[in-house]
C-alpha cells in the first residue's frame, strides 16, 4: 500500500467525485414533476413522492453517517452511487405510483448515504499528506463549486433534452412509440443521468484510495454505528463553535426552504402562465446554483479578507440574509425596478451560502475527530433538512406576500448574529492528544482504533 495522496491529487479527485455524483441530480431537477404529471400522477401522488424522499433521507442521515466512519468513505460512496442508479432507473421508466414512490425513497436513501463521505475522504487524505494543520478551505470551495457547476449544468442540460427531442414532428414520438411508452421525452434526462452513475461508482471504486481501516465484521458494524449516531447527537451540547455550525445550517435550510417554495409561485405570477414561469424558475436555479459557486470559490477570499473563518462565516450569512429580506420587502410591488431589485436578492441568497459553506466545514472539520467526520456532516445535513421541513410548514400556514420572505430572511440574519462573538480565530490542537475542546466519537467505534487516526484527526 503506498502513501496517501498528495494535496492536488486528492483536491482533483473529490472535484471529479462531486461533478459525477451531482450533475445526474441536476439533469433530474427540471422535468421531475412534469414527468410524474405526464405518467398521469396527481398533485397528491407527487406531494407524496416527495414525501417518501425526504422522509428517508432525514431518517437514514445519522445511520449512513455513522456507517461510513465504521466501513469507510469508499464503499458508503458507491452504495450511494448504486442506490442513485437504481432510483433514477425506477423514475425514468416507472409507470406505477408505487414504482415512482420507490424510486424517490431510494434517491433519498442515495441522499442519506452520500452526504458526508466525499468530504470526510478528502479531508482524512490531505491530513493524513501533510498533517492536521493542512489548508482545507482551499479544496472544500472547490468542490463546492463544481457541485454548483454541475447542478447548474444538469439543470439547463435536463431541461433543454426533453425540449429539443419535441422540436422534431417524429422524434419525441417515435421514442415513445418504440418503447411503448416507456420511454418518454421526459424520461430521457433521467435515464442519462442513471448512466453517468455508472461511471460514478466506477471512478469512486478505482480513484478514492483510503488508508487502511481494521477488517469490520458484522457485530463491528452493529455496534460500531450506534455509537457513533450517539457521537454525533452529543454535538449539539459538547462545542460551541460547533454548534453554531450546526444552528447555521438549520438557517440556511429554511432560507432554502422559503426560496424553493415561494419562487416559482412568483415566477409565474410575474410571466402570466404556468408555464413560461416553469422556464424562468429553471432559468433562476441555474442562475442561483452559479452564484453559489462563485460565493464557494471565493470562499478563502473571504477569509483572508475578513480575518478569519469565524467572521467570513458572519459577513457571508449577512449578504445571504440581505438578498432574502430584499425578496421580501419587493414581494407586494410589480414593475420593473422591484424585478431588479428582486433578481439581485436571489443572487445574493445563493452567493452568500455558497461563501459560508466551505469556512463553516473548515471550522467543523477542525473540531471533529476523523472518527466521526462522516457522522458530524450527516448532523449537519439533517439540521439543515429538519428546518427545512419546519420553515415549510410555517410558510404553507402564512398569508402570501412579503412575510414568508422575511421569516427565512430573519432566520439567516439570527445565524449571522451568532458568530459576532467568535472575533478570534479557530485554535488548532493535533487530535493525536486529543483535548476538551475536540469533538471525539465513542472509542467503541472500529474505525476509533485506526492506526492511521493519529495522522487524520484533527
Amino acid at each position: 500500500m503506498t502513501g496517501p495522496l498528495d494535496i492536488h491529487t486528492a483536491r482533483r479527485r473529490y472535484i471529479t467525485v462531486c461533478v459525477l455524483f451531482w450533475l445526474p441530480l441536476g439533469l433530474s431537477i427540471a422535468p421531475l414533476i412534469l414527468l410524474f404529471t405526464e405518467r398521469g400522477m396527481a398533485m397528491a401522488a407527487i406531494a407524496g413522492f416527495f414525501a417518501a424522499h425526504s422522509l428517508t433521507a432525514a431518517a437514514l442521515e445519522l445511520p449512513t453517517g455513522g456507517l461510513s466512519d465504521v466501513l469507510g468513505r469508499r464503499t458508503v460512496l458507491a452504495a450511494a452511487g448504486l442506490l442513485n442508479l437504481a432510483a433514477l432507473t425506477l423514475v425514468g421508466l416507472g409507470t406505477a405510483p408505487w414504482l415512482l414512490g420507490l424510486g424517490m425513497a431510494l434517491m433519498g436513501a442515495g441522499r442519506a448515504l452520500s452526504s458526508g463521505p466525499a468530504e470526510a475522504w478528502y479531508v482524512d487524505t490531505v491530513q493524513a499528506h501533510s498533517g492536521p494543520d493542512a489548508e482545507l478551505r482551499t479544496g472544500l470551495a472547490r468542490g463546492g463549486s463544481a457541485t454548483s457547476a454541475a447542478l447548474a449544468t444538469g439543470t439547463l442540460l435536463g431541461g433543454a433534452l426533453p425540449w429539443l427531442l419535441g422540436l422534431g414532428p417524429v422524434l419525441g414520438v417515435r421514442l415513445s412509440e418504440a418503447t411503448s411508452e416507456l420511454v418518454l421525452p421526459l424520461s430521457v434526462p433521467m435515464l442519462l443521468g442513471a448512466a453517468i452513475e455508472i461511471f460514478f461508482v466506477l471512478y469512486v471504486v478505482t480513484a478514492l484510495r483510503e488508508l487502511p481501516r481494521p477488517a469490520a465484521t458484522l457485530p463491528d458494524v452493529l455496534r460500531g454505528i450506534p455509537a457513533t449516531i450517539v457521537g454525533g447527537l452529543r454535538l449539539w451540547g459538547r462545542d460551541a463553535l460547533v454548534r453554531r455550525v450546526l444552528l447555521s445550517a438549520g438557517a440556511a435550510g429554511g432560507a432554502l426552504a422559503a426560496i424553493e417554495l415561494l419562487t416559482p409561485g412568483r415566477a409565474a405570477a410575474l410571466t402570466g402562465a404556468s408555464e413560461s414561469g416553469a422556464v424562468l424558475f429553471a432559468a433562476l436555479a441555474c442562475a442561483g446554483f452559479i452564484c453559489a459557486g462563485i460565493g464557494s470559490h471565493l470562499a478563502p477570499l473571504t477569509a483572508r479578507l475578513a480575518g478569519s473563518g469565524e467572521r467570513a462565516v458572519m459577513v457571508s450569512l449577512g449578504v445571504s440574509a440581505s438578498g432574502l429580506l430584499l425578496l421580501g420587502a419587493t414581494a407586494a410591488f410589480a414593475g420593473a425596478g422591484s424585478m431588479v431589485i428582486a433578481a439581485v436578492g436571489y443572487g445574493l441568497v445563493y452567493l452568500g451560502l455558497g461563501a459560508a459553506g466551505p469556512s463553516e466545514n473548515d471550522l467543523l472539520h477542525r473540531r471533529v475527530a476523523s472518527s466521526g467526520r462522516a457522522t458530524a456532516l450527516s448532523v449537519q445535513s439533517l439540521a439543515l433538512q429538519l428546518v427545512a421541513a419546519l420553515t415549510g410548514l410555517i410558510i404553507g400556514a402564512l398569508p402570501s406576500g412579503p412575510m414568508p420572505w422575511l421569516l427565512g430572511g430573519t432566520l439567516l440574519l439570527a445565524a449571522a448574529l451568532l458568530w459576532i462573538h467568535r472575533s478570534g480565530t479557530t485554535r488548532r490542537t493535533p487530535a493525536a492528544t486529543p483535548q476538551p475542546h475536540t469533538v471525539s466519537f465513542s472509542a467503541t467505534s472500529t474505525a476509533g482504533s485506526d492506526p492511521h487516526q493519529q495522522h487524520a484527526d484533527q
